[in-house]
């Protein structure tokens, strides 16, 4: 049994052992991945005003050079909506409008300076990787992110709903808020033959998940590939293929070969396609600021997004497995650099195609692998049938994937952190769609920053981690942090944390007592650090929370030092039910209680002229609001109805609340 064991590892790993003992699970996994990919590559790509193809040479180099360079089993590899707006942005910037439409010779120097740029960014995502810095992808936080990816999905949705409606791209340009102003103009201005399709694909997208609930054998069928078997069909039977116009209620509508994917018209024709960046715009003088921006762009938000993707897919990992954040960020860096020198736009870590991956039973990152063989086979194969795509079929998958980054429940979640955090949300929100992504964060950066300040974080404090380092015992250390923890110092923090405990196998009490304020960022990342302790066998102990009052109910929420609210419930009753009362009130959770004899009159002694004053016992307890519940609805179901008791609440705050909660309820 030992030596079965020391070959094959109880966790699976991507080796050639793993190779050969999970190929079968991971050959299914990356065929169905790819269902989901071959039309969301495709329509990513023309979104961000690449050729269509492009996106699939993304995805095939990105597959096959990640399951080589990185560690992380179970991410996908590729295009990702969350580039399109830095993408096209790009290309719109060097005077390109994309390949939605009538492609111009504007359109390709456009497209060929983008490579170029993003040559650039790819080297600078291997030198990141290779000098270990993907640690700052940890830098920005966490509100101010979501609230950036919820505008690149209002923006997605901005661009592709025209094309939805089968609005020519020359009439569909604009800025994101200017195109949604337009969308009654574009609703009226619709061309109903196409909008036929892009509407009903835009149906399937929203409807199939919940068809997919109540059928089961219907679920492992991606909404995607619904898509394309409805959306081809209809395609040939207006015959897009051929220009003609198509009568609809007394008016004729034009449509042709402009409303489907540009594909190669042979096998193999794929190799046509390849183009070569243009770095000219790195001598050019005019162009070079514009390229700059954009290098600096695509790095940092291409990073972050394949960082915050792989940390999200370690998280639902069946296995627990970690990625090395700096190797994978290598790996993307190399996947890009090769994707752009033969004609793909950007890759990163793709979290929507990783999830898909991981409910399809994948084992190993040859699942990522088998994913692009399967998108090579296709495009080299059958090029054809890929060019019966409609646009407005691509373009509702894409207001769909919009949709779901800009969802009303990523507000809602925002908001049941702290309503701070939605205020960094909304910002960081409103601020992209007003002006670009990189002005955009950086305001909701700021704002946090102030809303930092103005919890009473001195400014020193904001970068520098004040941290106290003791040796409890052999096997433990305390750190304790002084003046604050949040996001802007939590880099140096974690290393301490790293090295004191992961890397010396050590157990490690934080002590967070003496911090003015522990933001929603690090209490975030704490958690996370506290799972990958026990999956180490170790402990990461929190401690001097309960001095903090915290912003919301979430257990993320964000901590201020300060006097915390809990409630001061006062029962008056007679001494005949101090005894049962008092053991009633300690199942609840109740630490402590004082009890006062008195003496009074109720209502009904009032009301029949009674001057005698009863006996009476006043039971006052302090209690944290989640147990006051519990004992509130005790008190009105059991008590109040059949037994001579009157009860108050009242809101009190004090210094530690950890004083007022029983063991089970601490922390």
């Amino acid at each position: 049994m030992s030596a079965v064991n020391s070959k094959v590892p109880k966790v699976p790993r991507g080796n050639l052992v793993g190779l050969s003992k999970y190929w079968k699970s991971d050959l299914v996994s990356g065929f169905l991945v790819f269902l989901i990919a071959l039309p969301l590559c495709l329509g990513i790509a023309l979104a961000c005003g690449y050729p269509a193809i492009a996106g699939i040479f993304t995805a095939i180099i990105g597959s096959i050079l990640a399951t080589f360079i990185s560690n992380s089993e179970l991410t996908i590899k590729g295009p990702a909506a969350g580039l399109i707006a830095i993408a096209i942005g790009c290309i719109q910037d060097f005077g390109g409008h994309g390949f939605q439409g009538t492609v111009t010779q504007g359109d390709i120097t456009a497209y060929k300076l983008a490579l170029a740029v993003g040559v650039g960014a790819a080297v600078l995502q291997i030198l990141f990787g290779l000098f270990r810095a993907g640690i700052l992808g940890e830098f920005f936080p966490v509100s101010a992110v979501h609230g950036m990816l919820a505008a690149i999905g209002i923006i997605i949705i901005a661009k592709q709903f025209p094309f939805v409606m089968g609005i020519a791209a020359e009439d569909a340009e604009g800025k994101p808020l200017e195109l949604i102003k337009k969308i009654p103009h574009f609703i009226a201005e619709m061309n109903p033959v196409i909008a036929l399709i892009g509407v009903l694909s835009l149906l399937i997208m929203f409807l199939w998940p919940l068809v997919g609930r109540k059928f089961r054998l219907l679920k492992a069928v991606p909404a995607p590939m619904v898509v394309l078997l409805t959306a081809i069909p209809m395609g040939m039977a207006f015959n897009l293929t051929q220009q003609h116009a198509i009568p609809v209620f007394g008016h004729e509508y034009k449509v042709g070969e402009e409303y489907l994917v540009s594909m190669p018209d042979q096998m193999f024709g794929m190799f046509d396609e390849i183009a070569f960046p243009d770095f000219s715009v790195y001598s050019n003088t005019a162009l070079l600021p514009k390229a700059l921006k954009w290098v600096f762009m695509f790095f940092v938000i291409g990073s972050l997004e394949s960082i915050l993707s792989a940390k999200a897919v370690d998280l639902i990992d069946p296995w627990k497995r970690k990625t090395n954040m700096d190797r994978d960020i290598v790996a993307v860096g190399v996947g890009n650099l090769c994707s752009s020198m033969v004609g793909g736009l950007p890759m990163i870590s793709e979290i929507v195609r990783s999830k898909a991956n991981i409910d399809n039973g994948a084992h190993t990152r040859f699942a990522n692998m088998w994913h692009g063989v399967f998108l090579l086979l296709c495009v080299a194969l059958i090029p054809t049938v890929l060019h019966r795509i409609p646009l407005a079929a691509l373009a509702a998958m894409l207001v769909y994937t919009g949709f779901r980054l800009s969802h009303p429940n990523e507000f809602v979640h925002t908001y049941k952190i702290g309503r701070e955090q939605l205020v960094i949300f909304v910002v960081t929100l409103v601020s992209v769609l007003a002006t670009d992504l990189l002005i955009g964060i950086a305001i909701g950066i700021a704002t946090k920053f102030a809303i930092h300040i103005n919890n009473g974080v001195p400014i020193r404090a904001l970068f520098r981690p004040y941290l106290d380092v003791a040796q409890t015992d052999d096997k433990t250390y305390t750190i304790s942090a002084r003046q604050s923890a949040v996001f802007s110092n939590w880099i140096p923090f974690k290393r301490q944390i790293e090295n004191l405990g992961l890397m010396q196998q050590k157990n490690v009490i934080i002590d967070l007592s003496n911090a003015t304020l522990v933001d929603h960022s690090v209490m975030e990342n704490l958690h996370e650090m506290q799972r990958e302790f026990q999956q180490e066998g170790l402990r990461l102990e929190l401690k001097g929370l309960d001095v903090h009052k915290q912003l919301s109910g979430h257990p993320d929420a964000a901590r201020k030092r300060g006097l915390t609210a809990i409630k001061r419930i006062t029962v008056i009753s007679t001494s005949a039910l101090v005894e049962h009362l008092i053991e009633q009130f300690k199942s609840i959770g109740v630490t402590g209680y004082t009890i006062t004899e008195c003496r009074g009159a109720g209502r009904e002694m009032l009301a029949e002229g009674t001057t005698a004053r009863a006996r009476q016992v006043r039971i006052e307890i302090l209690i944290p609001p989640e147990q006051a519940e519990l004992l509130i609805e005790y008190l009105r179901t059991e008590v109040l109805p059949d037994l001579p008791v009157t009860a108050s609440v009242e809101t009190v705050e004090v210094i530690r609340v950890d004083k007022f909660r029983s063991d089970d309820n601490s922390g």
